[in-house]
């Protein structure tokens, strides 16, 4: 069936359009990512809240001569559709196909790429600086919404932007009721569109000059004059804040009314007067247009495959709880014996998997927003009070917070816990969100463990041994489904630093850590079959290291294969070789991991194969090691 997006192939075709048929252009956008996310899963509701924002800033801006900078790239599918990109849409998240977020190598309307939130203003303040640097006029927009301007890195850009008085800088805040205060009604959206208005800032001008000239009293009635209209304004919007930022405020407005949306862009474009940067709120509704995404935006948020007509996702075939399920069972199980033991997680309850927490705890649950730094820095003051704080963060949003990781929890010996989700290779979220870097940091600070469960029945062991040990600790869980292993009745503690022979040989070690575990098994068994004696170390700890038995596992073997899914640079494998050297070992030892390059989207399963972290990776290099 034909389609008015059959015409936009860039938004130079979009800007042809009569302006009458942007609404056709916006329903056809809405109507494809929910046709195409239903075949391929991905994110939909935040997409579909930010439609009309696309639709109407591709229209009345120049982009890419006028640059455009989105934040939380889920919000970007409108963007991507009217960009060229919709041909590619059926691959995204695909190995070789479309990415999830926005990435500049991807499109020149990407000027900036997206995964984590808050980063929007910033870069846009960069941007438009560096611009103004150049003696051009041209404007640079910032979307901004979806929770990031929870995110205290917002705040700061709107700050510096103020300040440098970028009056080319438009900052639109797409306020889908995860950020600030609820629209007041019709009565702001008319005083938006006046506000903005040329007329009006004309007559703002010209009482401002009459009320100068008037002798003796002329600076006191100006200052009068402007205190009124901020009264007015803030009585009615969030202006003071803005406008105390050194932003010109317009809003609220309807982010879903195309007409209103072009009206005000038109007149924020067209101002040359202006002195400061420009903040538009609008109020819009994260799911709009799609009942079951409208009803529910959190569950439909990130999706599945799903049938159109009726929301219902397409249920998996069955198989084990996922890891991040069995932490949160493990949590709540823990936390009904330790009243002391709180969750506290960075805007990710579901993600994470302290939504079934809260359901049981909602008094010992705590989500701080997208703000990593604060979670961290929350927990150790907790901790100073006896708390046993549990932060769960995806290991890709804990970078964000690692001057707090030291300062606030390592250097004062803090009992923090953090549970690492999505460490390891997370499939179709790609670079931005791979977990390839938290042992490599973590691991160098002081009083600090690091652990990793090769199956579902350790996490429960190493997330009590975490709790119970009186400092920080942080326990990696990979993205994924569980191995369905049987779980002990009780959960016991181990010994810190221990690791666990799985499995005794002669000519060759595999020392393996966390989800590498499995893999290593499994080649340990073809190995066997042809002959070559193999051993397994579940080697449990990255921090600190079981030097005995790796000396005792080396010296017995000759050569050892250690196995991790982490950078290979600064990783478990080098503390492996560092132990080694201290004592004096020297045998010939092979470190697989996460090469130097980034790692797109893709499966987890089809970049294990290309990396050689599966059991035929595992077995091949144990072969080229031994020269079997």
């Amino acid at each position: 069936m034909s389609s008015i997006l059959d015409q936009i192939h860039s938004p130079r075709d979009l800007r042809a359009l009569p302006e009458d048929r942007l609404e056709e252009v916006a329903a056809a956008v809405r109507s494809t990512i929910i046709d195409m996310i239903s075949k391929t899963g991905g994110h939909l509701a935040a997409g579909l809240g930010a439609v009309e924002l696309a639709t109407a800033i591709h229209y009345v801006f120049d982009t890419p001569h006028d640059r455009l900078i989105w934040d939380v790239g889920h919000q970007g599918y409108p963007h991507k559709l009217l960009t060229g990109r919709r041909e590619q849409f059926p691959s995204i998240g695909k190995k070789g196909g479309m990415g999830k977020f926005l990435r500049r190598s991807e499109s020149p309307y990407d000027v900036f790429g997206a995964g984590h939130a808050g980063t929007s203003i910033s870069a846009a303040t960069g941007i438009a600086e560096a611009i103004r640097r150049r003696g051009e006029r041209r404007k640079t927009i910032a979307v901004i919404g979806d929770g990031a301007l929870t995110a205290g890195m917002a705040y700061e850009g709107l700050n510096n932007a103020g300040y440098l008085k970028l009056r080319d800088l438009v900052v639109v805040l797409n306020d889908n009721e995860m950020s600030i205060s609820k629209n007041v009604g019709a009565l702001t959206s008319f005083l938006a569109r006046r506000w903005s208005a040329p007329q009006t800032r004309r007559l703002k001008h010209a009482v401002k000059a009459f009320l100068e000239s008037v002798p003796f009293a002329g600076e006191e009635l100006v200052e009068l004059a402007r205190r009124a209209e901020q009264g007015f304004k803030g009585f009615i919007s969030p202006a003071q804040l803005f406008e105390g930022l050194g932003f010109n405020y317009i809003g609220p407005i309807d982010g879903h009314d195309v007409q209103e949306l072009i009206q005000t862009f038109r007149n924020v474009r067209d101002i040359e007067d202006n002195e400061h940067p420009v903040l538009v709120h609008c109020r819009t509704e994260k799911g709009y247009g799609y009942e079951p995404s409208q009803t529910d935006p959190i569950k439909y948020h990130g999706v599945s495959q799903f049938e159109v007509s009726s929301g219902t996702m397409k249920k998996s075939s069955g198989g084990p709880p996922s890891w991040t399920e069995a932490f949160s069972d493990a949590l709540i199980e823990l936390a009904k014996e330790d009243a002391r033991i709180v969750g506290i997680t960075a805007a990710m309850a579901g993600g994470t998997g302290l939504d079934r927490f809260e359901k049981v705890f909602p008094d010992r649950f705590y989500d701080v927003g997208i703000a990593e730094q604060h979670a961290v820095t929350f927990a150790a003051g907790l901790a100073t009070e006896g708390v046993k704080p549990v932060c769960a963060i995806y290991s890709t949003f804990l970078q964000r917070a690692y001057d707090q990781v030291v300062h606030d929890v390592c250097v004062q010996n803090l009992d923090v816990t953090f549970v690492l989700d999505r460490a390891g290779l997370v499939g179709a979220d790609g670079a931005t969100h791979q977990g390839f870097f938290d042992i490599a940091y973590l691991r160098t600070l002081p009083n600090r463990v690091v652990m990793a469960p090769k199956d579902e029945n350790e996490l429960r062991q190493m997330l009590k041994t975490a709790i119970e040990r009186p400092g920080p600790a942080a326990v990696r869980i990979p993205r994924g489904a569980g191995l369905g292993v049987p779980l002990d009745s009780a959960i016991k503690s181990l010994k810190i630093g221990e690791a666990e022979l799985l499995r005794d040989g002669r000519d060759v070690g595999l020392i393996a850590l966390g989800v590498s575990v499995h893999e290593a098994s499994l080649a340990a068994e073809e190995l066997e079959a042809a002959g070559i004696s193999t051993a397994v170390l579940n080697a449990r700890f990255a921090k600190p290291v079981d030097g005995r038995w790796l000396a005792d596992l080396a010296r017995r073997c000759g050569a050892l294969v250690v196995i991790e899914e982490h950078s290979a640079i600064g990783g478990f494998g080098d503390a492996v070789v560092a132990s080694l050297a201290e004592q004096g070992v020297q045998i010939p030892v092979r470190t697989l991991g996460i090469p130097d390059k980034l790692i797109e989207h893709g499966s987890q399963a089809e970049w294990r194969a290309e990396l050689g972290l599966d059991a035929a990776g595992i077995e091949r290099a144990a072969r080229e090691l031994i020269g079997r």
